[in-house]
């Protein structure tokens, strides 16, 4: 068996050979001459009845490199470089040394593996991260309108600018102050850049049409299309994820843990992984809290208002983002709609029912007494009075 460490760049890479305990080192370009050379060496191991195998690093390029191998039929193992210290921590860092590890853990098949997205994950990542930049140049652009409006003094809403009609309104207006020459290219920028995102947004729908995992999420109430392309783009296979908690930790919505002896501390949460996927679950969290009219009898809900008044509001929005993965977990893995039913505490609804029917029954009791015919209430008092008065009598004779 032959053992083959990569160091991965952007213009070359490093190979370390490792055969019956000896190590071979090479370089070759990061380019199609490059890879050629460096398979024809590996087919020669290969017809010599060797198995090859290649581990490398993840970097942009990996998944390029690592369909080239597996095109030639070489086994690639990419390393989850979060897990693998030796390297990132090394003291000597050069190529070869990296290398050299790479291989020597590959040999003892010691490598944290790390799996590359789907095609259409990686289309979808790409096409929302295109949409973010241009979302937030939008808002750079209106912030930059919108001082002009308060330097001269002028009516500023933050709604003037979200429709064709106002942004016309405020032009006209600015024209008048001399600010005209400034504010008609930033105008036409926005323009230009919500066309743009209209298009990638047509381009993310035509991708996910007939998505089982997208249609899943949206039936949660509060998840939008954007919040629901995002976690299905960043989960990909929910499949790989063996626990709800092993999905939360991968959210990096789970708190650092450290038990040493008898002394447990816990931290803030990791904030491993997806940063998208992490604000996608929080934006979930905050769909839920706007509906509160259909949302107010969740638990999750009650659950958040309560802790709310105690431990405030951005430690209460994660821990409900922890739970929320939860039950996107359980959606995604039983390919189950979000059932409303769920979301109430039986045991609790229970209780408050037979509260109120007891609560029911005592008002009508008390009702029931109150509303008593007259006759028998003075008929017994008169009886009680006239017994009073015949031992009164009895007494003083």
């Amino acid at each position: 068996m032959v053992n083959i460490g990569v160091d991965l760049h952007k213009t070359q890479f490093t190979v370390c050979v490792r055969k019956n305990g000896k190590e071979r080192f090479s370089e070759y370009a990061a380019n199609s001459s490059g890879y050629k050379t460096f398979l024809k060496e590996a087919a020669k191991w290969q017809e010599s009845g060797q198995e090859v195998r290649v581990a490398v690093e993840s970097t942009g390029n990996t998944r390029y490199f690592k369909s080239r191998m597996e095109d030639a039929g070489i086994n690639v193992t990419v390393i989850n470089t979060l897990k693998m210290k030796v390297i990132n921590e090394s003291v000597k860092k050069t190529d070869k040394h990296d290398a050299a590890t790479i291989a020597e853990f590959l040999e003892k098949d010691m490598l944290p593996e790390s799996q590359l997205c789907s095609r259409t994950s990686e289309q979808l990542r790409r096409l929302l991260k295109a949409r973010t930049t241009l979302v937030r140049a939008v808002v750079v652009i209106k912030n930059q309108i919108h001082a002009l409006l308060t330097a001269e003094g002028m009516e500023d809403k933050k709604s003037s600018l979200q429709s064709k009609r106002g942004r016309k309104r405020v032009l006209n207006a600015l024209e008048q102050w001399e600010h005209g020459l400034v504010a008609q290219p930033l105008v036409e920028t926005i323009e230009q850049l919500e066309e743009n995102i209209k298009r990638i947004e047509k381009e993310l729908r035509g991708l996910i049409v007939g998505d089982r995992m997208v249609e899943l999420l949206l039936s949660i109430p509060g998840c939008g299309e954007i919040s629901a392309w995002t976690i299905r783009a960043y989960t990909d296979d929910i499949a790989r994820f063996s626990s709800a908690k092993k999905y939360a930790s991968f959210a990096g919505l789970v708190p650092w843990v450290q038990n040493s002896n008898e002394t447990i501390h816990h931290g803030k949460i990791t904030k491993r992984g997806p940063e998208e996927l992490r604000t996608a679950i929080v934006q979930v969290v905050m769909g839920m809290r706007r509906i509160k009219k259909r949302s107010k009898s969740w638990r999750i809900m009650e659950r958040y208002e309560a802790m709310k008044k105690s431990k405030g509001s951005g430690r209460t929005i994660i821990a409900t983002a922890r739970k929320v993965a939860t039950i996107i977990w359980h959606m995604l893995n039983e390919n189950t709609e979000f059932d409303i039913g769920q979301m109430v505490d039986r045991k609790l609804a229970k209780k408050s029912d037979d509260m109120s029917d007891s609560a029911r029954l005592v008002e009508e009791a008390v009702f029931e007494k109150q509303n008593q015919p007259i006759s028998k209430k003075i008929q017994g008092k008169s009886k009680k009075k006239t017994g009073v008065a015949r031992k009164m009598i009895k007494k003083v004779g």
